[in-house]
């Protein structure tokens, strides 16, 4: 077979371990790119119908029946400026701890930093649930408020982690020489630590970001249906209306993860992550 033959002969120009990579990376591209092909492709089908795998007609029409809700615009607004509250609480928050934790060496210190990891040990809708029940009791039902700390809750792993991982990388010499420079704790900290340790901050922030404008559930069982977001919208559009409308939404919402992503792009590297998770 002709293809059979330009295989082995591509065997033969790269070499075996070579090969191997090339045929590993080509499958984690099939796998990873491909769901998000099929999400374009449905997006813009006007009539698919099984068994095809293509749509038999391409068109804008779910486009524009999505883009022509009403509440689509709010609900865009609404995540960005929960995403945003979420993003600075936490950071608020996380960030001195953060610091603590890099700085300061306490028994069950470890313990500690894994209990940031009890959030997502297990299915988050039983967390909801007895979340869900504090807040009913706290009025928080159905608040701005009470999303926000569903949020936070969620992003407390990212915002503690990574930026500890951070501080962890700054050394404690630079600190004592502005000391011994004559800088206050507060300055040493503004101008030497915070500086430094910005790159981790940042990772933390944007996964903290992108946590907020894709988390759905905690928002649903506490929010709904005063606080709408973009995720809990797509929910009710995959539920009401034909398969090709979800996809539409989804892209719309995969639109301001890819530009936070492209804006800090300088900062997101595998040693920063790394650092974080002490790896």
């Amino acid at each position: 077979m002709p293809g059979g033959i330009m295989l082995k002969k591509y065997y033969h120009q790269v070499g075996s371990k070579n090969f191997w990579q090339y045929i590993i990376f080509a499958v984690f591209v099939i796998f990873f790119y491909l769901p998000l092909l099929n999400l374009v492709m449905l997006a813009f089908a006007d009539k698919y119908e099984a068994p095809a795998i293509i749509p038999q007609k391409f068109g804008f029409k779910w486009w524009q029946f999505v883009l022509g809700q009403p509440s689509l615009l709010s609900s865009i607004g609404t995540s960005f400026i929960l995403a945003i509250v979420v993003t600075i609480v936490s950071a608020i928050i996380c960030v001195p701890a953060a610091y603590a934790l890099a700085r300061f060496k306490f028994k069950g210190r470890n313990a500690f930093m894994l209990s940031f990891l009890l959030s997502n040990a297990f299915p988050r809708m039983g967390l909801y649930i007895s979340i869900g029940i504090l807040f009913y009791k706290l009025n928080l039902i159905g608040t701005f408020q009470g999303v926000v700390l569903i949020h936070v809750v969620n992003s407390m792993m990212f915002m503690t982690w990574i930026p500890c991982g951070a501080f962890r990388s700054v050394y404690s010499q630079m600190e004592e020489s502005a000391r011994d420079a004559g800088a206050s704790p507060l300055q040493t900290f503004f101008k030497i630590t915070l500086p430094m340790a910005k790159p981790g901050i940042v990772v933390g922030a944007v996964f903290t970001f992108l946590g907020s404008m894709e988390e759905a559930q905690g928002t649903l069982l506490v929010g709904f249906p005063q606080i709408k977001t973009m995720p809990v919208q797509l929910y009710g559009v995959i539920m009401e209306y034909p398969l090709t409308a979800g996809p539409v939404l989804s892209l719309i919402l995969i639109v301001p993860a890819i530009i936070v992503l492209l804006c800090v792009h300088k900062y997101l590297s595998a040693d920063t992550i790394s650092e974080g998770f002490g790896m």
